[in-house]
């Protein structure tokens, strides 16, 4: 049962709601900060993945290749246009549409979202995607602030995203190996540091580094 899925989609729906709410009450500063504090945590948890790293070389390989395949094959924009469809079918007339792009590809194609999907699925650890869930529920707070009850209804999109994502993954666990599960947990903790580092105002890529956890696995079985 993808019981971390479950917890992130609701987290987004109800952090949506209580965020519209409330949004009388929520001054910028608090919003600044408290985005901070969610960049650190996003490290801590990036951390803990990283010390878990196999073999350190495949995995360095990984990120670097898979981020220049990224660049130059334009995967941060593929995923922000795939965002611009999606809001244009939610379609919520006055609101910010620069925002509500941000707000759907940071719910639906985050590279801890995939991450900590993935690895639920291939593991049953939902540790990941249950932390995402605490960060999430404030982080629509926040963005619910500006863009009201449109928040809640992201949380669609995203079940279909990482439900996919699951059953993808679950498909593809009989080929890995417990050492492979190893060093891709240390990608997309190195992908997850980088995350926090973006939230704190670095502009690391980090949509174009999501081909790295594609290709970290086999590079990690094949790596003498």
């Amino acid at each position: 049962m993808p019981i971390g899925i479950i917890a992130n989609v609701l987290a987004v729906f109800f952090g949506g709601l209580v965020g519209a709410f409330m949004s009388k009450g929520i001054s910028d500063d608090f919003r600044k900060k408290l985005n901070m504090v969610f960049g650190v945590c996003s490290m801590a948890i990036g951390i803990t993945s990283i010390i878990l790293m196999h073999k350190m070389p495949a995995v360095i390989f990984s990120i670097i290749l898979g981020t220049a395949i990224g660049i130059l094959c334009h995967v941060g924009k593929m995923i922000e246009a795939s965002a611009h469809k999606i809001q244009k079918l939610m379609h919520s007339p006055g609101l910010d549409e620069a925002l509500q792009v941000t707000a759907i590809v940071l719910f639906c194609a985050s590279s801890t979202g995939i991450y900590g999907t993935i690895t639920a699925s291939m593991t049953g650890d939902h540790s990941i995607l249950i932390a995402k869930s605490i960060l999430d529920f404030f982080t629509a707070m926040v963005f619910a602030c500006s863009l009201g009850v449109s928040v809640s209804i992201i949380a669609i999109p995203q079940a279909i995203v990482f439900l996919s994502l699951h059953f993808l993954a679950k498909l593809f666990f009989q080929f890995t190996t417990p050492e492979m599960i190893l060093d891709f947990k240390a990608c997309g903790g190195i992908i997850m540091l980088g995350t926090g580092f973006r939230m704190l105002g670095k502009d690391f890529p980090i949509a174009d580094m999501i081909p790295a956890m594609i290709l970290v696995m086999p590079v990690s079985h094949f790596w003498p």
